[in-house]
């Protein structure tokens, strides 16, 4: 991942961010507001020896000071030190619970001993302190002095004595606050970038051209209203959807593969939009002026006649088996040269048929006649059939839809082509997102009019006569009669 994958993580992530950094922050000030406040006093206690006669015994003395230093702040915590404190004051507590609230320390090179003690009332806290100063001193000459001699060496004087405060020390609020949203700021991020990771789908057209080099040749923008309308060249011919249409003709047409015109339009699995790209396309080509020819060689949810409004229960499986002429179940549609081949009934072996030698027969003969032969077949990895067709004819054009087919069952479906050495003509992106990170502009024409694009499932069958019955049904009839084979 490069930085720009990382920033388009952030983007398309950056609503869960702001809510784990807000709940770091909530967290935080829970935590605060449900604290008691603690205050900090602190006495000061200074080391030193008795007066020496000379200079070399003044150096002595503070040599043997500074060694001792870090004894008496040792010592400090100990019960033979706060043991009289907690008898002289009346505290109810021991000397073990007592120590976690008292703190010591020496600065280097220094003979100042720090007496910190934090307490939720700042008046004890004070008390406390200056109470262990004064009890520090006496264990510390009672220690020192030898047994032959009626003082200690050592002298302990408090500089400083505690006085109340009036502002806690703990919590703080602002700290807290501060710790809590970096906190949730970097949970946040990690979530993001752990999502994307773990996140197998197809999601962009980046994502695709990971997976294979064959060429993407349109992008078709998302449309919450395609199960509505999905002929969207006849219900919206301005829409941004139909505009994509237009763009992926374009793009089909500087496609040269050995010469061929007969195309496989196909998906990974059910409801990425195969259908409704390949009668779109169709519908595209024959608005330009090509004599096209549309195939519904899906033999095991036929669509296409659904899709425009004609009769379908006699079409190709008729043909194949020798019961009907080309000529009397192919139909013209919309005042265009486009004509359409029904699947007609379902046949219990859908396989056999499309690889028979009548299929193969049956593409030549259009491949002469028509300038531009769609076939609209089943999915790859449910069945093999669209391997079967796209090996006749001169390639297949896979369609993929962000959000719905996974990265791995998107390189199934190219490696199921490949594996029957067939020729992959090119992607189609449907279902591409027009706003968000994940937005993606395909061609030239886009840039200035449309933010993006997406695409539209029309595999289920729930969805596809909900749509038939809303739409109007287009007028047939075409400029020339279809050729009778």
């Amino acid at each position: 991942m490069d930085l720009r994958d990382y920033l388009r993580v952030l983007r398309k992530n950056w609503l869960i961010i702001v809510v784990l950094t807000l709940v770091g922050v909530g967290v935080a000030a829970g935590y605060s507001l449900t604290r008691t406040p603690l205050y900090q006093s602190e006495s000061t206690v200074f080391v030193s020896t008795q007066s020496a006669d000379t200079v070399q015994d003044l150096q002595s003395g503070n040599t043997f000071t500074l060694a001792r230093v870090t004894t008496y702040v040792n010592l400090v915590k100990t019960p033979a030190v706060l043991n009289p404190v907690i008898a002289q004051l009346g505290l109810n507590e021991t000397a073990d619970t007592l120590a976690a609230s008292v703190t010591a320390s020496n600065q280097l090179n220094t003979l100042l001993i720090q007496i910190a003690v934090q307490n939720p009332d700042p008046v004890a806290a004070a008390n406390i302190a200056n109470a262990i100063g004064a009890s520090l001193t006496n264990v510390v000459s009672t220690i020192e002095t030898p047994t032959d001699k009626a003082t200690s060496p050592v002298r302990l004087t408090r500089v400083r004595d505690a006085t109340p405060t009036t502002t806690p020390v703990s919590p703080n609020v602002p700290l807290n606050l501060a710790l809590g949203a970096l906190i949730g700021l970097v949970v946040g991020i990690a979530v993001a970038v752990l999502r994307t990771v773990l996140d197998n789908k197809v999601r962009s057209a980046r994502d695709v051209e990971q997976i294979t080099d064959r060429p993407i040749i349109g992008g078709i923008p998302f449309d919450p209203k395609a199960a509505e309308r999905p002929i969207i060249l006849e219900a919206d011919p301005h829409n941004a959807r139909s505009e994509s249409f237009r763009s992926l003709r374009t793009n089909l047409q500087f496609l040269e593969m050995d010469g061929g015109h007969s195309f496989v339009v196909t998906s990974s699995i059910p409801s990425e939009g195969k259908s409704t790209t390949t009668i779109n396309l169709a519908i595209a080509l024959a608005d330009a002026g090509k004599r096209v020819a549309l195939l519904d060689t899906d033999l095991r949810k036929p669509k296409v006649a659904e899709y425009l409004g004609i009769e379908g229960g006699v079409g190709l499986t008729d043909v194949l088996i020798g019961r009907a002429r080309v000529g009397d179940v192919m139909l013209p549609w919309g005042n265009r040269p486009l004509y359409v081949l029904p699947a007609g009934k379902i046949p219990p072996n859908p396989s056999e048929l499309l690889s028979s030698a009548q299929m193969t027969q049956l593409l030549e003969a259009f491949t002469r006649d028509f300038d531009v032969v769609l076939l609209d077949a089943p999915p790859l990895l449910p069945v093999t059939d669209a391997a079967v067709l796209a090996k006749a004819t001169t390639g297949a054009i896979v369609a993929v839809a962000v959000g719905r087919a996974s990265k791995g069952q998107f390189e199934g479906a190219i490696d199921a082509l490949e594996t029957v050495d067939a020729k992959v003509a090119g992607v189609v992106v449907t279902m591409l997102p027009t706003r968000g990170a994940d937005a993606y502009g395909y061609g030239y024409g886009y840039g200035y009019g449309y933010g993006g694009y997406g695409g539209y499932g029309t595999y289920s069958s729930d969805d596809s006569k909900k749509s038939a019955r809303k739409r109007r049904k287009p007028a047939r009839g075409g400029s020339e009669p279809a050729p009778a084979q």
